[in-house]
C-alpha cells in the first residue's frame, strides 16, 4: 500500500541525544520535535513514533531501525541520521515503503581527521602505554619503538571527505600519501592531489607504514564490506623497511575486519600498534554489559565510537541536518540521501496556489509514465520536474504543479502505475506540498 503524505513535515522524534540546538533549528523549519532521553528499544521506538505522529525520525548510530519499525509506523516518511553511518537502518525496508533516509557526511569530518592524526603521533611515539607505565612509577626513557611520522608513507583506504582531510593534513606534516578507492571519481581526485593510487587493498597495506581506514560498510556496488581486511592486516608494511612503525587505524566501520584478525596481526608483530573507534559488535539499547574484544592488548588503543564526539562537531551536525530536512520538507529537495550519497535534486519553488509533488516509486517500466500521465489527466500543469533513479531499484520524481492534485487524483496515480508497470508496489510513497502564500 503506497503511503500518501500531504504537506511539509510537522512532527519529529529525536533519539540518541543529538545536540540540543537541533530542536530549535527544526522549529524554524516548521517541525515540532519530541525528544526521548533514554535510548529506546524496538517496541518503545515504535510506540514513540506512533504516539507522537512523527513523520521524521532523527537519530545517531545506536538505535536500530528495523523492518518492523518501518512497517508499524505508516506516518513515518523520512529518517534523518545525525551522523555519517547508515548501518543501523534497514534501508531495503525503507525503500520498500518509500521512506527517505538522509545522513550527514560532512559535519564531523574535522573531528575524525584530528582524531586520526592524534592517534598516528601518539602511537608512533608510544605515548599511551608510556603514560600508563609512568603512572605506575616506571621510568622508561628510551627511543626503542618510537618514530616520527615525517617521511613515512600513509595509506588511506577510502578517499571520501574524511579520507581526503586526513591525507591533506598528513601531507602537510611531511608524509607521503598513497590511497585505494574503487570509485573512479575518488581516484581522479587523488591523482589531482598528486597522491599515489594503489591498484588493490593488498598493495596499500604492503607498501605503507601507516594505514588509516575511512571506507564505508558497503562498496560502491552496494556489496557488504564485512571482513574486507582480514586477509591483509598481517601484510601491513611488508614491503617497507624493518624500521617501519606499522600502525593501523580503524575509525570508520566495525565490520571491515574481525577482532580475531586484528589481534592475530598485532600478536604476530605484523602490526606494531593499532587504534580502533569501532567494533564488530557494539552495544545495542538494552543489551547486557559490553565486552571489549581487545581488552588486555595494550598495543591496541580503544575508544567507544567517539570520532564525532566533540563540542564543535555536534552543533555543526545539528545545523546541517536541519537544513537538509527543511529543504526536503518544504520543497521536496534531496541531498545527502544514503540511497545515492552524491545526488542532489531540486526544483524551482511553485507559485502561490501551486504544489510540489514528490513520488518515490519503483524503476519498473511505465512507472514514471504513470506519474506524468496522472498529472496530465488531472489537467494540472507540470511547471518543471526532475527525476533520479537510485541504485537500489527505486526512483524519486519531483514535480512543480500549478495546483495540487486532489486525493482521488493521487489514488488514480497509484492505480495507473500499478496497471502500467504490472507491479502492486510500483508507487512506494507520495508527498504533496501545497504552497499557500
Amino acid at each position: 500500500m503506497a503511503r500518501i503524505h500531504t504537506g511539509p513535515y510537522t512532527k519529529g522524534l529525536v533519539v540518541e541525544n543529538p545536540h540540543v540546538t537541533l530542536d530549535e533549528r527544526l522549529s524554524r523549519v516548521g517541525i515540532e520535535a519530541v525528544r526521548i532521553d533514554d535510548v529506546p528499544d524496538e517496541d518503545t521506538l515504535i510506540a514513540a513514533i506512533r504516539d507522537n505522529g512523527a513523520q521524521v525520525l532523527f537519530k545517531r548510530s545506536r538505535v536500530p531501525v528495523t523492518r518492523r519499525v518501518i512497517e508499524s509506523c505508516p506516518d513515518l516518511a523520512a529518517i534523518q541520521l545525525c551522523c555519517i553511518g547508515d548501518d543501523s537502518v534497514d534501508k531495503e525496508a525503507c525503500a520498500d515503503y518509500g521512506v527517505m533516509v538522509f545522513n550527514d557526511p560532512v559535519s564531523n569530518g574535522r573531528s575524525v581527521v584530528e582524531m586520526a592524526i592524534g592517534h598516528m603521533i601518539a602511537l608512533s611515539r608510544r605515548f599511551y602505554e608510556t603514560d600508563v607505565q609512568t603512572h605506575a612509577h616506571v621510568w622508561e626513557k628510551t627511543a626503542s619503538g618510537r618514530f616520527e611520522i615525517m617521511d613515512k608513507r600513509l595509506g588511506i583506504l577510502g578517499l571520501g571527505n574524511i579520507g581526503r582531510g586526513v591525507a591533506r593534513a598528513c601531507e602537510a606534516l611531511g608524509m607521503e600519501i598513497a590511497f585505494y578507492d574503487a570509485r573512479l571519481v575518488a581516484t581522479e581526485v587523488g591523482h589531482e592531489f598528486g597522491w599515489h593510487a594503489c591498484e588493490s587493498v593488498e598493495e596499500l597495506f604492503r607498501t605503507c607504514d601507516i594505514v588509516s581506514v575511512h571506507t564505508s560498510a558497503r562498496d560502491p556496488r552496494g556489496r557488504d564490506n564485512a571482513n574486507l581486511l582480514d586477509d591483509v592486516l598481517g601484510q601491513l608494511g611488508a614491503d617497507r623497511p624493518s624500521s617501519s612503525p606499522r600502525i593501523f587505524l580503524n575509525l570508520a566501520r566495525g565490520n571491515l575486519h574481525t577482532s580475531e584478525a586484528l589481534l592475530a596481526a598485532v600478536n604476530a608483530g605484523a602490526i606494531r600498534r593499532a587504534a580502533v573507534d569501532v567494533y564488530p559488535e557494539e552495544p545495542a539499547p538494552g543489551a547486557p554489559a559490553w565486552e571489549n574484544p581487545y581488552a588486555g592488548q595494550h598495543r591496541i588503543t580503544c575508544t567507544p565510537h567517539i570520532g564525532a564526539a566533540t563540542q564543535e562537531a555536534q552543533p555543526r551536525i545539528a545545523r546541517r541536518v536541519a537544513q537538509t530536512i527543511g529543504a526536503a520538507s518544504n520543497f521536496g529537495q534531496i541531498r545527502d540521501c544514503v540511497f545515492s550519497p552524491k545526488a542532489q535534486l531540486a526544483v524551482n519553488p511553485p507559485p502561490e496556489g501551486g504544489a510540489v509533488l514528490a513520488v518515490v516509486h519503483s524503476t519498473a517500466r511505465g512507472t514514471k509514465k504513470a506519474v506524468d500521465d496522472a498529472i496530465y489527466e488531472a489537467e494540472a500543469s507540470n511547471l518543471g520536474s526532475t527525476h533520479l533513479d537510485f541504485p537500489n531499484g527505486i526512483a524519486y520524481d519531483l514535480s512543480v504543479l500549478d495546483r495540487p492534485l486532489k486525493p482521488h487524483e493521487l489514488e488514480q496515480l497509484v492505480q495507473r502505475a500499478k496497471d502500467l508497470a504490472g507491479d502492486e508496489d510500483a508507487i512506494r510513497s507520495i508527498r504533496q506540498i501545497e504552497i499557500n502564500d
